[in-house]
């Protein structure tokens, strides 16, 4: 574990990570209010063939305190501040939700590093992911008010479609998701509204041209109420050459959910830039 080799404090941030795996490097990076360890599921298989490097956003879970204020282009450099900690100077970049606002801005400033970028669930300006729809204020305001175990069941209906839901124990699911999230589901980290406030004020969608030659995938699911499919498609239309997959029976817990078949884009898209088969 990386973060027991070293102090890793960076910019008043002492963060948490770990590395796993052999072979050519992934940095994954998480969503608002999700843990590092949301990338299990990832992290599990692809390990045998990767060295896979996860980690707490600042100010998220054991990176303690956030120090510097919350921002794409902070966290950004979080992310490349600790591929140089674990002695990278290139990896293949996997985000989910906010994370991909932060791959982008890696790759639009540091383009050397980034030997792909894998965008999962996600936008190029924020504030297509902050709007306030009514499906939006609903869902929100009942992850938020009532019960534990109903604002439980709320937030499923944000992270899962209802085909997903349907005939399933709730409550026993909220449970077994508990660790990958880093805490109760009924319960959102402080943090979280700083997260969505950083979301909100980035914008890359007037610089995605200056991608091509980025090897790049973008996965959309179409029940995510949070990055529906339009704004996965305009992304990957906006990046030259990437390419766009959409999974009908998904939503934006994608990579939970279906974690086999992702994991299997995950792994022929790397394979591909890897052999320098990209874009």
């Amino acid at each position: 574990m990386l973060a027991s080799a070293s102090p890793l404090d960076f910019c008043g941030c002492r963060f948490s990570c770990d590395v796993q795996g052999q072979g050519p490097p992934i940095v994954f990076i998480q969503g608002v209010g999700v843990h590092g360890r949301g990338w299990t599921p990832q992290v599990a298989e692809l390990g045998s063939s990767y060295q896979c490097l996860t980690f707490d956003n600042r100010g998220m879970g054991a990176s303690q305190p956030a120090g510097a204020p919350i921002t794409v282009e902070q966290m950004a450099k979080d992310t490349l501040w600790l591929m140089d900690q674990a002695g990278w100077e290139s990896a293949h970049v996997v985000a989910h939700s906010l994370g991909g606002p932060i791959a982008l801005q890696m790759a639009l400033t540091e383009p050397p590093r980034v030997r792909s970028l894998a965008l999962l669930c996600t936008v190029a300006r924020g504030r297509d992911a902050t709007r306030l729809t009514a499906q939006m204020l609903w869902l929100g305001l009942r992850t938020r008010i009532g019960s534990l175990r109903s604002r439980r069941r709320a937030f499923l209906r944000l992270v899962m479609p209802e085909c997903a839901l349907a005939g399933v124990d709730r409550d026993e699911l909220a449970a077994t998701l508990e660790p990958l999230f880093g805490h109760d589901l009924a319960v959102q980290p402080a943090v979280a509204m700083k997260q969505l406030a950083a979301l909100r004020a980035y914008d890359a969608s007037d610089r995605l041209a200056r991608l091509a030659g980025v090897s790049t995938l973008v996965l959309s699911a179409a029940h995510d109420p949070i990055a529906p499919p339009r704004y996965g498609r305009a992304l990957a239309c906006a990046i030259p050459g990437a390419r766009y997959y959409e999974f009908g029976d998904a939503s934006h817990g994608l990579p939970i959910q279906h974690a086999g078949r992702v994991n299997a884009l995950l792994r022929e898209h790397i394979d591909l830039a890897e052999a320098g088969g990209g874009a």
